[in-house]
């Protein structure tokens, strides 16, 4: 056998890779024996593969699923690398990489450190998030270039090492420029991760080559003293309107009986007018006018809720302020902050108030 008909023979004539190394490999140099490749030679690229031609560290053609001859026709960026002019003859050296282009599904990514995010109700908040995403490979060149480098074996634990931090970059951009509430950033997960995903998607297939089919956010935690607030907040949800909730709260001291019949009637009576009360100051605007003395309301009957507290409770027909709070049941403070800004009349003996059943009964009402 002459010489070149050896050299012939240890050409290769077909190029594959099977992908039986393992479910986990993203992409792998093809292993050709340091053997060149034959002119004409058939290039096998299976389906959920695609394959890199690297010459020199220089990328040439790309070829998606099929089987391609490889002639000149078929590998013009290569020829001009290699300084083919007319085309090429004989058997030839480059670099083959296979890519998976399937979906990995379930990969996870995490912070490893909280990160700062600026929140129009809490202000500056640090967050913690985990979850998963699943991708694939949808730009070869890109992907080879930034991510797998020269490995000739590059995997899914590598994959992992390699872009944690750089997809917790990508998640804190897509969340600061989608101006998600931390408050629903911890309450709202599968909303959060449908919206970030478009916002993802142009910075991972442009700097790493990939796209991310789902991002899913599984958890979001804040510090406790933002959970406080949270809580706060839901707690105040929960009450809704003051006035139902004061009403319920004194049905719930007359189901079970509390202080006796009478007393309970006149704590129901007091508590229900202070609702009225609070509600008419809420729905009172700035700066307004206190209301008008004398003129019961009408929704009262004659003489009024707190008459009939009186009536049952045998108050006095001059109260101290301490009386006042007790029937109440506010503190003294409150009864002389009334007072002193007019809403609650009385008269100041020295240093003394002293408060009539009549002005209290008009306090009630209004």
């Amino acid at each position: 056998m002459s010489i070149l008909n050896f050299l012939k023979s240890q050409a290769w004539e077909i190029v594959q890779w099977e992908e039986n190394d393992s479910r986990d490999t993203l992409s792998i140099r093809w292993p050709d024996e340091d053997r060149e490749i034959k002119r004409g030679a058939q290039l096998i690229v299976r389906e959920s593969q695609a394959v890199q031609f690297v010459y020199l560290g220089q990328f040439g053609e790309t070829f998606g699923p099929g089987k391609h001859e490889l002639i000149t026709d078929n590998l013009p960026i290569l020829c001009r690398l290699k300084g083919w002019k007319y085309g090429f003859e004989s058997p030839f050296k480059a670099d083959v990489y296979y890519v998976v282009t399937r979906l990995f599904s379930g990969n996870k990514w995490g912070t490893s450190n909280p990160i700062m995010m600026r929140d129009q109700d809490f202000g500056i908040v640090r967050v913690r998030a985990f979850g998963t995403f699943d991708f694939r490979i949808v730009d070869p060149k890109v992907f080879l270039k930034e991510v797998a480098g020269t490995d000739h074996h590059f995997r899914l634990d590598e994959f992992h090492d390699t872009m944690r931090s750089r997809i917790v970059s990508v998640f804190t951009d897509a969340v600061a420029s989608a101006q998600i509430p931390v408050l629903d950033l911890a309450t709202r997960y599968t909303e959060v991760g449908d919206a970030i995903l478009p916002l993802i998607n142009p910075q991972t297939i442009t700097k790493y080559g990939i796209e991310i089919t789902s991002f899913i956010l599984e958890n979001a935690s804040v510090p406790p003293e933002v959970e406080a607030a949270i809580d706060k907040r839901s707690s105040m949800s929960a009450v809704g309107n003051l006035n139902d909730y004061v009403k319920f709260q004194m049905a719930q001291g007359l189901e079970k009986g509390e202080g006796g019949t009478g007393s309970a009637a006149a704590q129901l009576g007091i508590g229900l007018a202070m609702a009225q009360q609070l509600a008419h100051q809420f729905q009172q605007p700035a700066g307004g006018s206190p209301p008008t003395l004398g003129q019961p309301s009408p929704a009262s009957p004659a003489g009024g809720v707190a008459a009939q507290a009186a009536a049952s409770t045998g108050l006095p027909k001059l109260l101290s302020p301490a009386e006042v709070a007790q029937h109440l049941g506010v503190t003294e403070a409150d009864v002389l902050a009334s007072l002193e800004a007019g809403d609650l009349k009385g008269k100041k003996i020295g240093s003394s108030w002293r408060i009539g059943q009549g002005a209290l009964e008009e306090f009630l009402r209004h």
